[in-house]
């Protein structure tokens, strides 16, 4: 997870206006010390980050000071196996580059005993939002226990308490799951707008975040590891540019990136974009044949090829050639089972929640955007388009909170004070995301130019609104030969954003990392 919603109209892939950015100044764990320490570039503009930063005071810094890291060890019974690790619950401090405190980063990791930690993977987890934890892809799919997370069974009042995880990935890489700042127990011991406006942005969260991971890799002694990437939404902008940073701001090679349910460019899929409904089109179709009978990306092939053939023609014609808009209309009508009379009032051209809205209007219920296969009671359902929220997300948040907080403070015996923060709906709000709309294609070219055996996995959900797979496929399909399968992969499955809520689709993802990582050690 996951995009946060700022307007009552925006695409599937709009999260917030798009402003100027800036980029974040920050030192990790410690202060330098000498004159030839890293660190990052500081960028200032705009008459707010130009004024005086106000940063706390030393004691004032201390009062908001996270716990002391906390490990504790382990033992884990699974089929088949039993695994011994230490877990440890903590946070990484970072200063700005005059030594000032500005933000504590907490992290869980879990480091396999008795292993060679040369040749032991390491994996950096971190969700997306801007303002989701990292504890989606920890309780609901990779870590050492997990949570129920699918929608159509989960309700709030559905008990937190975590099971052993027969699919974490910690049989074959050690595990580190951070949550960006104003996310999890993350956050400020610095005061003042313009420290929030620096990490608040696009390319401050990066730098940010790639300090934050190279500082863990000298703490824990793991620089000669092979390491790996994975993000979750709008980790599709963060992954890229963050191993780019590591690999050329912070001596950091990474061998692999595995993006789940990304989001790579902005550009072609706003409000404004047609781009937006050939991504989305085979997704919808998906869905609607789901409630009928289970869909593989097999059974797509058609519709894909009208959507980036006949269908993108039909809609490049406009509404001012009338027998392309009616014809348009009538096939998405008959691929959805939508109703042509609004079909052809919409011109074929349904936004993400014109198709929630109708897919099941009748019986007064509106389709998930996380998890368009998931449906919930529309609260209005005599009022339409009014205040409905999103069912295949909404019900999950009670239940994955109290799980995170639980995990950290009696298992691992790791206690803030003050609250947890797993879907921090401000962060969206505040995140400056750039004169134009973000993207990570440079920064993916030129982390695969430059080391010619790294490689990508890419994952998707069928019936996933937020984050299309076919959005992925179409900027895939842009890449230069040097790109091309097999150093990408991209991995679709039955499911939504969070696909591996699904156990089939969990176990097959799960599969396929195992195996990108084995060729990576060989």
């Amino acid at each position: 997870m996951h995009f946060v919603r700022t307007t009552p109209r925006r695409t599937a892939f709009a999260l917030a206006p798009f402003a100027s950015g800036v980029m974040a100044s920050a030192w990790a764990d410690n202060p330098p010390s000498h004159p030839g320490a890293a660190t990052l570039a500081h960028e200032k503009g705009g008459p707010a980050a130009r004024a005086s930063q106000t940063l706390s005071t030393p004691s004032a810094a201390e009062q908001h000071q996270l716990p002391p890291d906390s490990t504790t060890t382990q033992t884990l019974g699974l089929p088949g196996r039993t695994l011994a690790f230490a877990a440890t619950a903590g946070s990484i401090r970072l200063f700005s580059d005059t030594g000032e405190p500005q933000a504590d980063i907490a992290y869980t990791a879990y480091q396999l005993g008795g292993s060679d930690r040369v040749r032991r993977p390491v994996t950096f987890f971190f969700n997306g939002g801007p303002g989701a934890s990292s504890a989606w892809l920890q309780l609901g799919n990779a870590g050492p226990w997990r949570l129920r997370i699918n929608a159509d069974e989960v309700t709030p009042s559905t008990s937190p308490e975590v099971r052993p995880n027969a699919e974490t990935w910690l049989d074959f890489t050690d595990l580190v799951f951070i949550d960006p700042l104003g996310t999890g127990y993350s956050r400020f011991v610095a005061t003042g707008e313009d420290v929030r406006k620096r990490f608040f942005s696009v390319d401050g969260d990066v730098s940010a975040l790639a300090v934050v991971i190279r500082r863990w890799l000298e703490k824990h002694e793991r620089l000669l590891s092979p390491k790996y990437v994975a993000g979750e939404s709008y980790g599709g902008i963060r992954g890229p540019k963050m191993v780019r940073q590591l690999q050329m701001q912070q001596g950091v090679g990474v061998k692999g990136l595995i993006m789940i349910s990304p989001v790579f460019d902005y550009r072609e899929t706003g409000d404004t974009s047609l781009l937006q409904y050939v991504a989305t089109l085979p997704s919808y179709v998906a869905t609607a044949r789901e409630a009928k009978r289970p869909v593989n990306r097999e059974d797509l092939a058609e519709v894909e090829a009208y959507a980036r053939g006949e269908f993108l023609t039909d809609l490049i014609k406009g509404r001012a050639d009338e027998e392309a808009t009616t014809r348009l209309a009538d096939k998405v009508a008959t691929l959805t089972g939508i109703d042509q009379a609004i079909s052809r009032r919409l011109a074929g051209r349904f936004d993400v929640d014109d198709f929630r809205r109708e897919l099941d209007r009748n019986n007064g219920r509106v389709a998930g955007r996380f998890d368009a296969s998931v449906r919930g009671l529309h609260p209005y359902p005599d009022f339409g388009s009014l205040g409905f929220g999103d069912p295949s997300r909404d019900t999950l948040l009670a239940p994955l909170t109290s799980a995170a907080v639980d995990l950290l403070t009696r298992q691992l015996n790791w206690r803030p004070d003050g609250s947890y923060e797993l879907s921090n709906a401000g962060v969206g709000r505040a995140w400056d995301f750039g004169v134009s709309p973000p993207h990570s294609l440079f920064e993916l070219r030129q982390i695969l130019a430059t080391d010619a055996k790294m490689t990508v996995l890419v994952g998707h959900g069928l019936f996933d609104l937020a984050t299309p797979y076919f959005a992925s496929q179409l900027v895939l399909d842009q890449l230069p030969a040097f790109a091309a399968a097999p150093r990408i992969k991209l991995a679709v499955y039955p499911g939504g954003h969070m696909f591996y809520s699904r156990n089939a689709s969990r176990q097959a993802f799960r599969a396929e990392v195992e195996a990108m990582m084995k060729e990576g050690v060989n």
